[in-house]
């Protein structure tokens, strides 16, 4: 088995980690470890990747979490990882390719590292190569939105586990953040646009039209810049003064096209120039009828996603 111990921190910490009195407590702490009857926790530090775009071999799940026991440490004889494929892009007639749960690394006390407060680290990672290798899947079978789920196991000692199965609502609350459950979401990543007549259905709630954004001038509500320096300025137009850009006839609502041309190899850029007055919504479309991005009123300037996975 390849060495995947990456970058996970994992802190064993039980009443070595509090400064407190000798008095009774009610902190959240003393009531999980009082409630696992010398069990462990497993606690979220840094969710450092959950996305898998698509071909990409480089991209990876990581995440660095912590153990917290009595014992400080003492306790967890090994952690286990588990790792599974939900496949959420089922189309009619197509099998569908859930994979039950496979053991992919188990991490020993001795990958552990000493963290700053004395206690026990270490780190994970598996990259998309490693997952796919693990499970009865290939590169293929993985769509936008399907999902890799990672699950961790604490071995204790004497025998027992502890994992998903066993949490409760104060293991998975914001000072644990402890869900032993973890989700990597396949995603498109950004490509080329599909050639042909793009579609922008606009809408403005007060009906003025799309009017600059800024009292200095501002710009039409978008942008479109394709990767041959073509640039398109889409907006509704307004009876109120010249927006200085060709703008499309109507203030309630308008439709605009724009076209791409077939062999560009580079993404286009989608940039909004922002919804001063919280009116402006708008909807984009691709030549196959997608819907790939929605944008609603009030949405602040900059770039705009386009799920290219529904290009």
């Amino acid at each position: 088995m390849k060495n995947w111990f990456k970058y996970i921190t994992i802190m064993f910490a039980g009443a070595g980690l509090l400064t407190t009195s000798c008095e009774d407590s009610n902190t959240v702490v003393d009531q999980v470890v009082e409630g696992t009857e010398r069990g462990a926790v497993l606690r979220t530090v840094n969710l450092i990747s959950n996305e898998i775009p698509i071909g990409n071999d480089a991209s990876n799940f990581a995440v660095e979490v912590e153990i917290q026991d009595e014992e400080n440490g003492d306790l967890v004889g090994s952690v286990e990882v588990y790792l599974g494929f939900r496949d959420n892009t089922v189309e009619e007639g197509e099998t569908d390719l859930d994979t039950q749960e496979v053991l992919v690394a188990t991490i020993e006390p001795s990958s552990f590292e000493t963290g700053p407060f004395g206690l026990p680290r270490f780190g994970y990672q598996i990259t998309l190569p490693e997952m796919l290798a693990a499970l009865p899947i290939t590169n293929a079978d993985v769509n936008g939105s399907d999902q890799f789920t990672i699950r961790f196991e604490l071995v204790l000692t004497d025998g027992r586990r502890y994992s998903f199965a066993d949490n409760t609502g104060t293991l998975t609350g914001s000072f644990f953040s402890s869900p032993f459950l973890y989700t990597a979401t396949v995603v498109c990543p950004p490509k080329a646009p599909t050639a042909g007549t793009w579609t922008v259905e606009m809408q403005d709630a007060f009906g003025d039209g799309w009017q600059p954004t800024t009292a200095d001038g501002g710009g039409p509500g978008l942008i479109v810049r394709l990767s041959d320096g073509t640039v398109y300025e889409i907006g509704l137009c307004t009876p109120y003064e010249d927006p200085g850009y060709s703008c499309t006839s109507g203030t309630s609502a308008g439709t605009a096209t724009f076209d791409v041309p077939a062999g560009l190899t580079e993404p286009a850029e989608f940039d909004f120039q922002g919804d001063f007055w919280g009116e402006i919504s708008f909807q984009i479309i691709t030549p196959n009828g997608n819907l790939v991005a929605d944008v609603p009123a009030g949405t602040d300037a900059g770039l705009i996603t386009i799920d290219f996975c529904k290009d």
